[in-house]
C-alpha cells in the first residue's frame, strides 16, 4: 500500500512537469527557467498554488493574481499521470520494469496532449524516448519476437532484448513513414507528420514491432471515426481539418502497454 500511494504522488509531481513541458517545448521555450508562471499575466506561481490537482480546486480553477482561467488540462495531465504510475506499481511492483513502463506512459501523456493543443510532438519526447527504450531494452528484457527469429543464431540476451528493441522502433516508424510516402505520392499533399513518425519509433523501442503495430492500427481506426463524427458535428471542412494522429496513437499506447505490463500480447 506504501508503495502505491508513492506511486501516485510522484506520479501527480511528474504529470506536473509535464504540463510545463506541454506549454514550453512547442513555443521553444526552457522547461528549467524560469519557475512556474501564468501565462495571462506572467506573475511566478508560488509554490503552493502550485500544488498537482489540489491547487487548481482550492483556486476554483483561476489565477490568484489576474484571476484567468486555468485549463482544464493541468489537473487532467496531472491526474492521469498520477494514476498510471499507480496502476503500473499495483501490477509490477517497485523496480526497473515499472520504472520503465512509468516513463512511457509520461512520454505518452506528454505527446497525446501538445498535439491535442499544438498539432507538435516535440523530438525531446520522440527521439529522446526512443533511446531511453533501447537502452532500457538491456535491464529490462523485452518481450522477443522478429529479432529473436532472425537473431537468435548470432547473439544472445540481454543483446537480443536491444535488438527487438531497435528493429521495433524501425520497423514500426519505417511502415508508417512508407504510408505517408505512398499518400503523398498518390495525392500530392502531405497526410502525415514526421512527428508521428518519430512516435511509432518511440512506441516500438518500448513495445517491440507487435505492440506498436497494434497500436497503429487501433489509433488509426479510432482516430478515423472519431476525426469523422467531430467533422460532422462542427461543419469542418474535411479536406482541410488536420486531425491530431499524435494524441490518439498516445492514447491507444497507454491503454496497449497497460495491457503489456499485466503480461498480455
Amino acid at each position: 500500500m506504501p508503495e502505491i500511494a508513492l506511486a501516485l504522488l510522484v506520479g501527480l509531481v511528474v504529470g506536473s512537469f509535464l504540463n510545463v513541458c506541454i506549454y514550453r517545448m512547442p513555443r521553444d521555450l526552457s522547461v528549467v527557467r524560469p519557475r512556474s508562471f501564468c501565462p495571462a499575466c506572467e506573475k511566478t506561481i508560488a509554490w503552493y498554488d502550485n500544488i498537482p490537482v489540489a491547487s487548481y480546486i482550492i483556486l476554483g480553477g483561476r489565477c490568484r493574481h489576474c484571476h484567468a482561467r486555468i485549463s482544464p488540462r493541468y489537473p487532467v495531465v496531472e491526474a492521469v499521470t498520477g494514476v498510471l504510475f499507480l496502476l503500473t506499481v499495483a501490477s509490477l511492483g517497485f523496480g526497473l520494469a515499472a520504472a520503465k513502463w512509468c516513463l512511457f506512459h509520461a512520454l505518452m501523456v506528454g505527446l497525446t496532449f501538445c498535439d491535442l493543443e499544438e498539432r507538435i510532438l516535440p523530438d525531446e519526447f520522440t527521439l529522446g524516448g526512443t533511446l531511453a527504450g533501447i537502452v532500457l531494452a538491456v535491464f529490462v528484457p523485452m518481450q522477443l519476437g522478429y529479432a529473436q527469429l532472425l537473431l537468435a543464431a548470432w547473439i544472445s540476451a540481454p543483446w537480443l532484448s536491444v535488438a527487438e528493441s531497435v528493429l521495433g522502433a524501425l520497423a514500426a516508424s519505417g511502415l508508417l513513414w512508407l504510408v505517408g510516402t505512398l499518400y503523398k505520392a498518390v495525392r500530392h499533399k502531405e497526410g502525415l507528420g514526421l512527428g508521428d513518425v518519430k512516435m511509432l519509433a518511440l512506441a516500438g523501442s518500448f513495445m517491440g514491432f507487435h505492440g506498436a503495430l497494434q497500436m497503429l492500427v487501433a489509433a488509426s481506426l479510432v482516430g478515423s471515426i472519431a476525426g469523422l463524427i467531430y467533422i460532422k458535428v462542427t461543419k469542418k471542412d474535411h479536406a482541410t481539418y488536420e486531425l491530431p494522429l499524435g494524441t490518439f496513437l498516445g492514447a491507444t499506447a497507454i491503454l496497449i502497454a497497460l495491457w503489456q505490463s499485466r503480461g498480455g500480447s
